[in-house]
């Protein structure tokens, strides 16, 4: 090609190309470029047993890379708070670097002296608290399905939850309340005075809920709650969410409920009783309208445990006129009157 005609399909050149030179990569497959040895070297050892064994310390290849791989697996099913109580309990390395450790351990690319350095400290990182941790978090997450073998239900019930087991969970879930109490804000406030509980807020239970999942999680409430149902009669039907649930079984474990009640159906007795004594002895009872803000109002706590002025902009309030209808209908007793419900439907 000439210059002219070089020009004219590439603007920036400014020299003919006199000859190309082709370079032929010969054997560059040969060389090692990943490690393609498998990880699971113990397919049919439990979880556990791979735990136990490098507490222990084992140091075997094998025991080494199946945990790996199974803490590899276990990451990409965490949620972050998971993955940041792992850490907690293994003294700051989150569970990447842990698996990638243990596989270092055997890597001949790592100089000797480091791998037996990760071999001698590895069984102090696998401590009895994380170990557990592991396994209960593993549990919660595994899944098994058949689609092929279809299941015949021949019996409803409790196959292997007796009552001993359901006393077992129970102790288990108040001895975490009570072992928790100082240093969860909410759980204080159930084992404070009663007008405490006002102060109770949807974060806060939602807080306590995150925690025994991280902290507990085989002690679900909906679990807890069955537990009690085998052992005691439990009134109202079955919680609406976990964290009604949650509530209900708290109000149990500190005794403000001598029995394990729907959260919902205290909300309403309580509701009930408000009611009645601002009746009596008075001619200026509640409207209609008025009555149907002050059960808009109780069903909202007994979702949310409280409620405060932004919660107005909210459905159903804002659809009927939010704060600004609260106060034409109750003029300056709305504050009090929040306040006062918000302390009585928690007692």
């Amino acid at each position: 090609m000439n210059f002219d005609d070089l020009k004219r399909v590439s603007r920036t050149a400014k020299h003919t190309k006199t000859h190309f030179v082709i370079v032929d990569a010969i054997g560059a497959t040969k060389s090692k470029k990943t490690d393609s040895r498998p990880l699971e070297r113990k397919p049919g050892v439990p979880l556990k047993d791979l735990l136990g064994a490098v507490a222990v310390g084992a140091q075997d290849e094998d025991i080494f890379t199946s945990l790996a791989n199974r803490l590899i697996r276990l990451d990409k099913k965490l949620t972050e708070p998971e993955r940041e109580r792992f850490g907690e309990l293994a003294g700051g390395k989150d569970i990447k670097h842990v698996a990638k450790t243990l596989l270092e351990a055997y890597d001949p690319d790592i100089e000797e002296s480091q791998r037996k350095e990760i071999i001698k400290n590895t069984p102090s990182v696998f401590n009895g608290k994380l170990n557990e941790y592991i396994e209960n978090v593993r549990r919660t997450h595994d899944q098994i399905i058949d689609a092929v073998n279809q299941d015949k239900v021949l019996k409803a019930d409790w196959d292997t939850f007796t009552a001993d087991k359901a006393q077992t969970v129970i102790q288990d879930f108040k001895e975490y309340i009570q072992a928790n109490k100082d240093e969860i804000k909410a759980l204080s406030i159930f084992y404070d005075q009663p007008y405490r509980r006002r102060e109770l807020t949807f974060k806060m239970i939602k807080e306590v809920l995150e925690k025994l999942k991280i902290d507990k999680p085989l002690l679900a409430p909906y679990y807890v709650w069955e537990a009690y149902a085998q052992i005691e009669e439990v009134k109202g039907n079955n919680p609406k969410n976990e964290l009604t649930a949650l509530v209900s079984l708290i109000r149990r474990v500190t005794e403000i409920d001598k029995q394990l009640t729907s959260y919902d159906k205290t909300v309403d007795k309580n509701f009930q009783d408000w009611v009645f004594k601002k009746h009596a002895g008075t001619v200026n009872k509640f409207t209609e309208e008025q009555m149907e803000w002050l059960r808009m109002i109780k069903d909202h706590i007994s979702m949310s445990f409280n409620i405060e002025k932004d919660d107005f902009d909210l459905q159903p309030f804002n659809a009927k006129g939010g704060l600004g209808k609260m106060w034409n209908l109750f003029g300056d007793k709305t504050e009090e009157i929040i306040n006062e419900l918000n302390e009585a439907l928690a007692s």
